[in-house]
């Protein structure tokens, strides 16, 4: 896995985003990794109303960037010496979704860092028309912030289905979520069960088959973990709807992370549309870290 620096966070200035910033900085902080903190301004082109003069387009969007060009410089001092960390503050003149991906891209980074709520919100990205021209971000691990505090995280959910990208989205919890104890769960859709039996198979076929594919994933849960501490680590292997039992479960732990990788077989384009991230994504109440 590379290394998670630079760590780009995106923020409107809003209470959403500060947490935002927050959890970006305190994950900067414990992997002794640089800030980046990226303001997007939207021009004038992108909101109703009548067309001013190209002349008053440029003043105004050179004042809006200008502004929010101050506010950056003064949270970025003040990030680096409450957090000790580099900063570099950035502003662009864009869409949120092409100019926090194109950024990103830019810049190699390792983290993408933004609110659930909010102008730059990459949720609302995640479930919404816009997605299908944000399949570059599916090279970066994003990080939805939900929580209400920015504290170190003490539990996790690592939700893995042996796709490349859920064997990542393990390793990350280990760095992300270095002091937190983790469970690492696997959830065999019932779904399949529920085709077989609507095709007209054998119920207690089904019921072995089910049984033969929840042991085989708790030997490759075995497999996973070994060496890993087993104080830290638990795993859970369970028959359900996957998003609603990875929620479920975040809920019963308290975890304050979910960390997951794209579920299925349709490559990047799975992790901004695919149904389990998209819907952990919307319900959980934590913060969600998805990986490709």
């Amino acid at each position: 896995m590379q290394p998670l620096t630079p760590i780009v966070v995106a923020t409107d200035f809003s209470a959403n985003a500060g947490r935002a910033v927050r959890r970006g900085a305190l994950i900067a902080k414990q992997l002794g990794a640089e800030m980046h903190l990226l303001h997007v301004v939207h021009p004038l082109d992108l909101y109703p109303g009548p067309d001013p003069a190209a002349d008053f387009w440029l003043i105004h969007e050179q004042a809006l960037q200008a502004a929010g060009k101050n506010r950056l410089d003064i949270l970025a001092a003040s990030l680096r010496k409450d957090y000790g960390i580099p900063v570099v503050p950035v502003t662009r003149i864009g869409r949120a979704h092409t100019e926090i991906a194109d950024y990103a891209a830019e810049k190699g980074a390792g983290l993408v860092v933004a609110g659930a709520r909010g102008e730059n919100t990459l949720l609302d990205l995640l479930i919404g028309s816009t997605a299908s021209r944000l399949l570059r971000l599916a090279t970066f691990p994003v990080l939805i912030v939900k929580n209400a505090k920015v504290e170190p995280y003490q539990s996790a959910i690592a939700a893995v289905d042996f796709s490349p990208g859920s064997i990542n989205a393990l390793e990350l919890v280990r760095t992300v979520a270095s002091g937190a104890r983790i469970e690492v769960l696997h959830v065999y859709d019932t779904e399949h069960a529920d085709r077989m039996q609507q095709a007209g198979m054998d119920g207690a076929f089904i019921l072995d088959r089910q049984a033969r594919v929840l042991k085989d994933a708790e030997n490759r849960l075995d497999i996973e973990l070994a060496g890993a501490n087993e104080g830290k680590f638990t795993r859970n292997v369970m028959a359900a709807n996957p998003p609603t039992a990875i929620c479920d479960r975040a809920k019963a732990l308290r975890a304050d992370l979910v960390v997951l990788g794209r579920h299925g077989k349709s490559g990047m384009q799975e992790l901004l549309l695919g149904s389990v991230s998209k819907d952990v994504a919307h319900v959980a109440d934590c913060d969600v870290l998805l990986c490709y």
